[in-house]
């Protein structure tokens, strides 16, 4: 299982966050990146928390032939055309792209690490993974999604985007 958090807080060229993580989807799609799955879209308070303006998440399981660094590639460039300026760590961007599985791949390299090494301390990958994968475990924590999202309870806000968002 491959599996893409996508996120979004600043307006873009394609309009709010909702509609911007829809086109990298779409955009996703159209590099020739088969899209299996695709969890609703949750809105959720910045992590760490401040003042930024609240963020629409989503995360897509994808299916593909190439590696996991040209995934990588792949996801980075859709950043690049959609306008993402890398500034500090954590700062409002209109897309954020994360490759957060690669079929249980453990990588731990300057460029990519995998699984994403903080996915099971955020309840806007796990919660909508758990819509798309319920019974996918950490293949590293040997942990289900439930179990890493007990431990966040009552740490971060979700609510879920009505449809038509």
């Amino acid at each position: 299982m491959i599996f893409v958090g996508l996120g979004a807080n600043l307006p873009s060229r394609y309009g709010r966050p909702e509609q911007t993580v829809k086109a990298a989807i779409a955009a996703l799609a159209a590099a020739g990146v088969e899209i299996v799955a695709t969890s609703g879209l949750w809105r959720s308070a910045p992590v760490p928390v401040s003042d930024d303006p609240w963020y629409c998440n989503a995360v897509v399981s994808v299916r593909t032939d190439i590696t996991s660094g040209a995934l990588l590639e792949v996801l980075q460039n859709i950043e690049k055309d959609f306008g993402r300026e890398d500034t500090a760590r954590n700062a409002p961007r209109v897309i954020d792209l994360d490759l957060l599985v690669f079929n249980n791949e453990i990588i731990d390299t300057e460029s990519l690490t995998l699984p994403h090494p903080r996915m099971h301390e955020r309840a806007f990958v796990l919660i909508p993974l758990r819509e798309i994968s319920p019974e996918w475990v950490h293949p590293f924590m040997n942990k289900t999604i439930d179990e890493m999202l007990s431990v966040l309870e009552g740490e971060q806000r979700l609510v879920p985007v009505a449809d038509g968002a």
